[in-house]
Formats: structure tokens, sequence, C-alpha cells
């Protein structure tokens, strides 16, 4: 909870920093990032990704709720919003809003080691809210579907060993 607090506190303070000295700012505000991993070591969302894979803890996702988008797409919204000189405000970079179920890791890969279910981790129906993205598909984001972002996810753990499959 702390942290996502100090990302509210910060872009609070940016704001009225910008605000304050004349600057235009505009906030990229990302959901839930998965996607391939570029780096050696797991950020904090491929690691809470990967503890629901592996264990069937939504910890990290409050309510169970997955507000996804992939980090491919996220490095778009940059590249758009700078290239963009019309671009302002605030974007919600997030592809949809949905619960987070080991149903559909299942679906997707029958083989995947995966932790049993439960009421917990495999909710259904509409989350109580949803994050409009127009804003955000206004800059020419086309998002990549959630079923590529966790293709492509658990892929990248598969190369790194940390995930299993059953033969």
């Amino acid at each position: 909870k702390w942290y996502l607090l100090s990302k509210t506190l910060a872009e609070e303070a940016a704001c009225n920093f910008a605000k304050e000295n004349g600057m235009d700012l505009l906030v990229i505000n990302p959901g839930f990032v998965i996607g391939p991993l570029l780096q050696p070591t797991l950020n904090l969302t491929s690691q809470f990704f990967l503890n629901f894979i592996r264990e069937g803890n939504s910890s990290g996702m409050p309510g169970g709720i997955l507000m996804h988008v992939d980090v491919r797409d996220v490095a778009s919204a940059h590249v758009l919003a700078f290239e963009n000189p019309s671009a302002n405000g605030r974007y919600c970079v997030v592809a949809n809003v949905l619960y987070c179920s080991l149903n559909f890791f299942r679906d997707l890969y029958p083989t995947l080691n995966l932790p049993k279910s439960s009421e917990k981790n495999d909710a259904t129906g509409t989350p109580p809210f949803q994050v409009s993205n127009q804003k955000a598909k206004s800059l020419g984001i086309n998002f990549i579907s959630l079923e590529q972002s966790v293709k492509d996810t658990i892929q990248s753990f598969k190369e790194r060993n940390l995930v299993t499959f059953t033969i």
C-alpha cells in the first residue's frame, strides 16, 4: 500500500511543481505491467505475477483484479506521447480490467504446473470498476491482448526456468 501511495503523492507533487513553474506535464499511468522480461531480475509486478501462477497468491492484485498492460504498450505510450505535440494531461495505460483467474492460465497452458483453484484465485464476473483507456488509445496505441501478454510473459519465465510444465 505504501508503494501505491508513494506513486500518488509523487504525481501530485509533480503536477503542483509544473503548475507553479509554468511547465507542461504529461503523466503516463500504467496498470499492472506484464510482458517479456528484459532485465535479468524480476521487478515487482513480474514477481506478483509469478507468485500468482506458482501459488495462487493474488495479494499483488487488490481484490484479485488485474488492470493489465503489456510492457511494450507502456514503452509505446511514452514514445507516442513524446512525439505528439498536442498530447497533454494524464493517460491511463491499461489494456483491460478483469478478475485474475487461474482457470484462464489452465485454459492457455494445460501442462503448466499451477496451484489448485480456490474462490480466492478464480473470481469471475465483472470487476466493480473499470478504467478508461480511450485517451491512451487516442495516442495511437493498439493494446496487445491479455492472451499474448500472458504467453510472452510465461515464455520469458520459462526461458529463465521460473516455471515448470508437466509432460
